[in-house]
């Protein structure tokens, strides 16, 4: 029982009491109110330009197109005005040279050709209409989800800031994504018009918008996945920067202001980064320290998806190289079972010893693991780590470790979701409070939403009314969602 000891001492170490969550609340509150005032704040609130979010009732068919990294997608998006849908996509590799080409107008090039090509197979009638009749048909509004840093001063206009995942096309650096895509479609004659640039929070939130039941509009979408991002609807007039940004862009507001409303991409993976009320290991110091980005994404280390299987492998390797033979994990030397000696090995290349080398799904499968002596732990033990014969008392430390690191994830989730809900004032304003979520955490992880609740119940501020806060799955935000807000364009083009 030495090893369960120690287990439950490092246990606590990821406690993440409800003291420690309305401190983070209040935080991430002043944090919010901050970035709205001026630039350059922990938590950036983005003004995306998007001024409304639709309510089930658009109809019309919408194209998106997501780069999101090595492929790019192709999508139609019908809306059918009753909060359903039908889309049909095409995703094509882009190609290795392409990602690192001398000049802008050779990618930009090929995705307006894939683009054409989709036409041809989707709407050829259009297509063909526009090429023999010119100014008889309607342009396709486009929304283009383009997940890289861009600096967004209109909602169909953003500046490349640097290029990640592989890319390298120096001269797009500075340069308006939308422009330069827009150019390409020109150039083939095409009846498209690029309408808005689009955030995946952002989308996530209007695909959760368009589809959720009730009379309710949707505050948040919400993405706990690989990484972890919100995007909301807030007041215009409380989001102050906007007057000096706007003089930054020539004085006039290019967006429609008569709605009141802004929705705004927080940024919020960056919260805390000074570590004020954030949850301090040594392993999370040491995942930190040995990062790509040391000293920034303070919160997103601590919850999303890409990290929590690093933050296991350090703690279960400290369990491992305890000093105390008779303490330290899959160190039982035998045990004896029917008279058949069983010895625990670690195997030398097991992934306990790389970096990186636990994925986040080995945690969804020991959380959900009910079995008798944990017998499915044992076996993925064996199968993703390579330690063979692990002992029922290795398995329940394992299990303590992965629900300790799991439910801090969804707790700290919750201060995030809690931090929009209460500095807006909505439980006080709407009699349901509608939250669309995404990724592979909120959906696949045992528990999380129940995690999420149990501290909602804790905050000051919300309490009993969490009853009264709706999550839902919001899919596809990068295709229905980007469409949504091309349509949102479309009508505050109108409107201006």
């Amino acid at each position: 029982m030495a090893l369960e000891a120690e287990a439950k001492h490092m246990v606590a170490q990821f406690e993440y009491t409800a003291e420690d969550v309305n401190k983070g609340v209040k935080e991430f509150i002043r944090e919010m109110e901050e970035g709205l005032e001026k630039q350059g704040t922990s938590i950036s609130q983005i003004p995306t330009y998007v001024t409304s979010v639709p309510n089930g009732t658009e109809k019309g068919v919408y194209l998106a197109v997501d780069l999101g990294g090595t492929n790019f997608r192709v999508c139609s998006i019908t809306l059918h005005g009753n909060q359903s849908f039908s889309l049909q996509q095409t995703k094509v590799a882009v190609p290795r040279a392409l990602m690192e080409a001398k000049t802008a107008h050779e990618l930009f090039s090929f995705l307006a050709k894939q683009i054409e090509s989709f036409l041809k197979a989707h709407h050829m009638d259009h297509f063909e209409t526009h090429k023999n009749k010119p100014g008889e048909v309607e342009f396709f509004d486009l929304g283009f989800t383009f997940s890289f840093p861009v600096n967004q001063v209109g909602i169909n206009k953003g500046r490349l800031m640097r290029w990640t995942k592989g890319f390298n096309i120096e001269e797009a650096i500075g340069q308006d994504v939308c422009g330069l895509l827009q150019k390409e479609i020109d150039a083939l004659n095409l009846p498209v018009r690029v309408a808005a640039l689009v955030n995946d929070t952002v989308g996530t939130l209007m695909a959760r918008s368009y589809t959720s039941p009730g009379k309710t509009s949707t505050l948040i979408g919400a993405i706990f996945g690989t990484g972890t991002n919100g995007a909301y609807v807030e007041k215009l007039e409380r989001v102050k920067k906007m007057k000096a940004i706007d003089e930054a862009e020539g004085g006039v507001p290019n967006y429609d202001s008569s709605t009141g409303l802004m929705v705004i991409n927080t940024e919020w993976g960056s919260f805390d980064n000074a570590l004020s009320v954030l949850p301090n290991t040594q392993y999370d110091i040491d995942l930190d320290r040995e990062s790509v980005n040391p000293g920034i994404q303070m919160f997103e280390k601590r919850v999303s998806g890409m990290f929590l299987g690093e933050i296991l492998r350090r703690a279960l390797l400290s369990l491992y190289k305890h000093p105390d033979a008779g303490v330290a994990l899959f160190k039982d030397t035998s045990s004896l079972d029917n008279d058949i000696r069983s010895t625990t090995t670690v195997a030398d290349d097991s992934p306990l010893f790389k970096t990186w080398g636990i994925d986040t799904s080995f945690l969804s499968i020991v959380e959900e693991d009910h079995s008798d002596h944990l017998r499915i732990t044992k076996q993925t033990l064996e199968k993703d780590l390579k330690v063979e014969a692990a002992s029922t008392e290795d398995c329940v430390a394992v299990k303590m470790l992965v629900h300790a690191i799991g439910k801090r994830a969804a707790r700290l989730s919750a201060v995030a979701l809690a931090g929009v809900i209460i500095s807006t004032n909505k439980l006080q304003e709407d009699e349901i409070v509608d939250v669309g979520v995404d990724g592979s955490l909120v959906e696949y992880y045992p528990g999380f939403e129940e995690y999420i609740r149990e501290a909602f119940r804790e905050i000051e501020g919300i309490g009993e009314d969490e009853k009264r806060i709706r999550i839902g799955l919001a899919k596809d935000g990068s295709g229905l969602g980007a469409a949504l807000i091309a349509l949102v364009a479309h009508n505050a083009d109108q409107s201006m």
